[in-house]
């Protein structure tokens, strides 16, 4: 069953590396309390995610933070050095918590996983982004097929009000 609007985000941990190195995070600690602006993405250092998703939600971070948004967090399955790297490649710095859903365990849990084996890439995440207030999702876009339009950047901000 896939998440929609007015659920609540699963119970899960990711993997987030920091000054002293590695370490976990639970959904508790990001969702919290908090509005997130959450977008995940097939795969790190992929043409369209490398291109276009992560480099647009880093350019309009200000613009959400003035909307409310506490925090930007991108997931894919990844490993968290994988992930790490990107995040430096992207030049994210704090404006992007870059988060490492290795197992897949938390896509598979909101029910957004896809089979990218064709492209020898396993199990990975559709690409998607959703807006999450204290742990409750307030809008999700999922993108259909290889597309790349409803979870980019500038179309979220508008929905933030």
């Amino acid at each position: 069953m896939t998440i929609k609007v007015g659920d609540k985000v699963p119970d899960g941990m990711f993997m987030t590396s920091g000054a002293e190195g590695p370490r976990p995070i639970s959904t508790d600690e990001l969702f919290a309390g908090k509005t997130v602006a959450f977008f995940a993405v097939p795969g790190a250092f992929t043409p369209t995610c490398s291109a276009k998703h992560v480099p647009g939600f880093k350019e309009h971070a200000a613009e959400f933070r003035a909307k409310g948004v506490d925090t930007i967090a991108c997931v894919s399955v990844n490993d968290v050095f994988v992930m790490k790297a990107w995040g430096a490649d992207q030049g994210v710095g704090d404006d992007i918590i870059m988060l490492a859903d290795g197992n897949g365990d938390f896509t598979k849990a909101l029910g957004l996983e896809m089979d990218g084996s064709k492209f020898g890439m396993g199990t990975r995440s559709q690409r998607y982004s959703m807006l999450v207030k204290d742990g409750v999702v307030e809008t999700l876009n999922v993108e259909q097929g290889g597309e790349f339009k409803v979870s980019a950047a500038d179309y979220m901000l508008p929905q933030l009000g």
